[in-house]
């Protein structure tokens, strides 16, 4: 069996993002590695005119990310250094995390018909382009 030495949990910060720790945190206890999460902050898309810059609520999303990413890590008991709120693509800053942090396993939870808040094409991108291995499970049904 591999063993691993750095767990990602990819949360979404929706109401099921503590199974996605937990399973992350049951993964890394088996092999005593280290925790690290994630969440990204995808940038709006441009709609014409706006009353309120784009910039500036996705400064207060990323700011309130934080926040709440501070609050999961705490609930887990998970070094607040190894806690990560990225702007951009999901695929892209979860797969560069991953890679530029060394991790040995993705931990990311789908639901039925969306993965990390967005599009299915995330859970794909990463599944197929992750350099490690990548566990994912169904938040949305009682294990």
């Amino acid at each position: 069996m591999k063993r691993y030495a750095h767990v990602l949990a990819a949360v979404d910060l929706a109401e099921n993002s503590e199974k996605v720790v937990a399973h992350a945190k049951e993964m890394a206890a088996l092999f005593g590695a280290k925790v690290s999460l994630i969440h990204v902050v995808e940038p709006l898309p441009g709609y014409g005119y706006a009353f309120v810059a784009p910039n500036d609520i996705e400064s207060e999303l990323y700011e309130e990310a934080k926040k709440q990413l501070a609050k999961l890590a705490d609930e887990f008991g998970i070094d607040p250094a190894n806690i990560s709120v990225d702007m951009g693509p999901a695929k892209v800053q979860i797969l560069g995390k991953a890679e530029e942090g060394k991790v040995d396993l993705i931990v990311v939870g789908t639901h039925k018909h969306l993965f990390l808040g967005v599009l299915g094409s995330t859970a794909n991108a990463i599944i197929h382009n992750a350099k490690c291995d990548v566990l994912t499970f169904r938040v949305d049904q009682d294990a």
